[in-house]
């Protein structure tokens, strides 16, 4: 069959999809990745093929998230309207507005994505949660569709919200979002909205069962398989550290610009503190962001590949985002969670808390004591190596993405029209 798989256009959203989109490959699928034509390099590093489409500029605008820091200082009052916990009796309106925003920016683009879907004619399209016109440009050419996630559910935890939300207490702006949003992509197109709009015919979900956001939908579980791109190993990577060897990684999108504000404590204040600590420390950052010569012990690189990285680590310090809380549970290492929100960041720092695999500082006390006492903490105390493997296992007992192309052949079977 053929999977076409639609992204938002950013690097973060397209190496989730890498493992499976090889599995349905490996296993005589044709696969193809629609993305702004901005992406094409970065999808033909992973060995896929791109499907380009929708040089409109919000979609133009989405992928420079990666490279320009002026695009990310324009999300932050967004950003701090994303983050939920998907807990009951949380809030949502302010969240929910936020992403109906976000989802509209590809809107513009769907007579391309429809353009292409008609051209290639796929069986399956497999959409990012936040790609809106993905399952109407679906719909309108007859493929099954899915969400797949990359991280926790919240568009179906508030959807769930909107459809069972009292009239009488829910403000008039949410209430005429979901028109607003899909009236302009299924006017003239002879569709009518249907909620798989919003939430796939189906999900596939790459995080462990217990931290997945309480939903009703059809659910196809999958293992979360880190993938950082490619490249080469550096010899510093391949060299056992003499000492324990911490990473601190705050992700891309400036969370540690976050960070260090939200804890009035400048970079350098907290590398120096951790750098007093009988390890050898890690940082990925621009080099132009540490002044100074770095402590001997402090080695500081702009990326490294966590999958290269981690299964020499004895400890990671991290934002709370799914992928590198995910990719470090994989190779069973303790983690110092200090939650920068955006998404889901603070719930994962409890998933992590509660399963005895690290520890969590609040992101106002993030000082380079605090941190640094974390790690001493995760490093001497046993409980926390303990936690961490059996995280380890409780992610290996989810199917791999090559166990779940099966279940996805048969639902192509049930749903394409």
């Amino acid at each position: 069959m053929r999977v076409l798989f639609s992204i938002f256009p950013n690097r973060a959203h397209l190496y989730p999809v890498v493992p499976l989109a090889w599995a349905l490959q490996n296993q005589g699928h044709e696969v193809r990745i629609a993305a702004h034509p901005e992406m094409n390099d970065t999808i033909a590093r992973t060995g896929l093929t791109a499907l380009p489409f929708g040089d409109t500029e919000e979609m133009r605008w989405a992928s420079q998230l990666n490279t320009d820091p002026d695009k990310v200082r324009e999300l932050t009052e967004l950003i701090n309207s994303l983050s939920l916990r998907c807990v009951p009796g949380e809030p949502w309106h302010d969240q929910w507005l936020g992403v109906i925003a976000t989802l509209s920016a590809s809107v513009p683009a769907l007579d391309g994505l429809i353009e292409c879907c008609r051209q290639w004619e796929p069986d399956l399209v497999l959409w990012d949660p936040l790609f809106a016109s993905a399952p109407v440009a679906a719909r309108v050419c007859g493929a099954a569709h899915a969400r797949l996630l990359w991280g926790q559910d919240n568009i179906g935890w508030m959807w769930e919200r909107f459809v069972e939300r009292d009239p009488r207490t829910t403000p008039e702006a949410v209430a005429g979002t979901v028109d607003w949003l899909f009236a302009p992509m299924l006017e003239g197109r002879g569709l009518e909205f249907e909620p798989e709009l919003m939430t796939g015919q189906w999900t596939v979900d790459p995080r462990p069962d217990r931290w997945r956001a309480p939903t009703s939908f059809d659910r196809l579980p999958m293992r979360w398989v880190p993938f950082n791109g490619g490249g080469h190993v550096e010899d510093w990577v391949r060299q056992p550290p003499s000492r324990p060897r911490v990473l601190l990684s705050l992700g891309v999108g400036g969370r540690g610009r976050q960070l260090s504000e939200r804890s009035g404590r400048s970079w350098n204040e907290i590398v120096g503190r951790l750098s007093e600590l009988d390890i050898e420390l890690v940082v990925t950052m621009a080099a132009d962001d540490v002044a100074g010569e770095p402590p001997a012990n402090v080695r500081v690189v702009e990326y490294v590949p966590l999958t290269q990285v981690l299964p020499s680590c004895s400890a990671v310090i991290h934002h709370g985002g799914d992928g590198t809380a995910l990719a470090a549970g994989v190779h069973g290492v303790p983690q110092v969670v200090a939650p920068v929100p955006l998404w889901c960041e603070e719930r994962v720092a409890e998933h992590i808390a509660d399963q005895g695999a690290g520890l969590v500082v609040p992101p106002d006390s993030a000082t380079g004591d605090a941190l640094a006492d974390a790690v001493s903490r995760v490093l001497g105390e046993p409980r926390f190596a303990a936690g961490a493997g059996a995280f380890q296992k409780e992610i290996e007992c989810q199917p791999a993405p090559h166990e779940v192309v099966p279940a996805l052949e048969q639902r192509v079977t049930r749903y394409r029209r």
